[in-house]
């Protein structure tokens, strides 16, 4: 049966015109993006460029033969792509590339945290400008759908508290050193065996890569524009077995925690804000995530509290967060939806002065005196003890004990610990956690 030419008409005006997908980077999520494009046909989105170094060896034959490999950006911003979506990682030349993309005229959709955090503001401005949109849903705890939680499902409340376990490698550590008391060098090698740890966990263990998370969630999340210089963030390498010993005695866990909350009655504005192993309650969500997931718990005035929790990291939930901003994308130019705007942005102070409880564990060489000593510069510095706890049948020369403080400002502990830390039979310095 022939189909009136009104109908056919009808049929071709409605069909959604197709988006094309260049890819800057063919690694593991690359690689895990193109494979959803090309399985999933119903999308309406074509991958029409893969950029990469060494793109002979790269190249693969599972692609359909229409995708253009090359090894040159210009390539890519002179062609017919509506989307660029970069997962090369890096700062440089991502950050070049990506401004360069929105200059010519296309979207663009980014992993990369590092550059998100340290120059998202500015990237998002220019895409305002140039009528396109950037977004970076991969950027923070991979295929957990946060980033768009907190910029769309939570925007009709007003968020001042956003925390929770932003790194699957610390988390995955910790965890193997809670389950299998072992200690923190013999985890951190484990996790490198199985891929969960890079060569060098610098980035991970001392808090960097949280970090910068952090600093993403506090402007999605809270609007505010945050450096991520002024986070603190600590290591969790001086974290030992008979820390988690100590800490399920007080009914707490130990995980890498960040943490932003804003204090709105303060004037000028304050943002508490620090990545840390701290003490969790067992009976937290945080305290329940093992291995290598991510959760974040963000808190509103009018919401309470709403959980985001999965799989942090790993090419395939990285790549569904990715596919899932572009199609973001797409539809939105189909539906050529209004820019709204956003809410104005504060720059607050940034402190990581928490008032809370305190961890201080010793590893001492032993004598008589030593708990009278630490009493008196805690005392002098206007610090309360709460509870002295230790460990029987360890040897007098490392010998481990803890002792808790009642709720104090971390600034006064630090100035106690730089005291205590000069005493003479001490093995090695004070490991100091919060209490959350």
């Amino acid at each position: 049966m022939t189909t009136p030419p009104d109908a056919a008409t009808s049929a071709n005006q409605g069909a959604a015109p197709v988006c094309n997908v260049a890819l800057l980077g063919f690694g593991t999520v690359g690689s895990s993006v193109a494979k959803i494009l090309c399985e999933r046909s119903n999308t309406h989105l074509s991958l029409s460029h893969v950029l990469n170094r060494n793109v002979a060896r790269k190249k693969v034959d599972w692609l359909p033969s229409s995708v253009q490999w090359t090894e040159n950006i210009d390539d890519v911003l002179s062609s017919n792509a509506d989307i660029v979506v970069e997962v090369m990682g890096g700062l440089q030349p991502a950050e070049d590339w990506i401004r360069r993309a929105l200059q010519s005229g296309k979207s663009v959709v980014t992993a990369n945290k590092q550059l998100i955090a340290r120059c998202g503001p500015e990237l998002t401005s220019l895409a305002r400008q140039r009528k396109q949109q950037i977004e970076f849903g991969a950027s923070v705890a991979g295929g957990v759908p946060v980033i768009s939680g907190l910029h769309q499902g939570l925007a009709g409340d007003e968020l001042f508290k956003i925390c929770g376990i932003l790194n699957g490698t610390c988390n995955y550590i910790l965890s193997q050193i809670e389950l299998n008391n072992v200690p923190f060098a013999t985890a951190l090698r484990e996790a490198q065996k199985l891929g969960f740890a890079e060569a060098d966990p610098t980035e991970d263990i001392e808090g960097l890569d949280a970090r910068a998370k952090l600093a993403i969630l506090a402007r999605v999340g809270l609007h505010c524009n945050v450096r991520v210089e002024d986070i603190l963030a600590r290591s969790i390498a001086a974290i030992d077995a008979v820390d988690f010993e100590y800490a399920n005695q007080l009914g707490c866990t130990i995980r890498q925690i960040s943490w932003a909350e804003l204090k709105p009655e303060s004037k000028p504005d304050l943002l508490l804000a620090a990545v840390q192993p701290a003490l969790v309650e067992l009976s937290s969500p945080l305290a329940r995530v093992e291995g290598s997931k991510n959760l974040v718990v963000a808190t509103g005035t009018y919401g309470g509290e709403t959980v985001f929790g999965g799989h942090g990291a790993g090419g395939h939930p990285t790549a569904v967060a990715v596919v899932s901003d572009i199609l973001a994308i797409a539809r939105s130019k189909q539906a050529a939806i209004t820019d709204l705007g956003q809410p104005s942005e504060k720059t607050p102070t940034v402190t990581a002065d928490f008032t809370t409880r305190h961890y201080l564990r010793f590893l001492v060489k032993d004598r008589p005196g030593i708990i009278a000593s630490l009493a008196t510069i805690l005392s002098d510095c206007g610090i309360n003890i709460d509870a002295v706890v230790q460990k029987p049948g360890c040897p007098k020369s490392h010998l481990p004990f803890l002792i808790t403080l009642e709720e104090c400002p971390a600034a006064l502990v630090d100035q106690a610990l730089r005291q205590i830390n000069a005493l003479d039979f001490l093995v090695q310095p004070c490991l100091h956690l919060p209490i959350l």
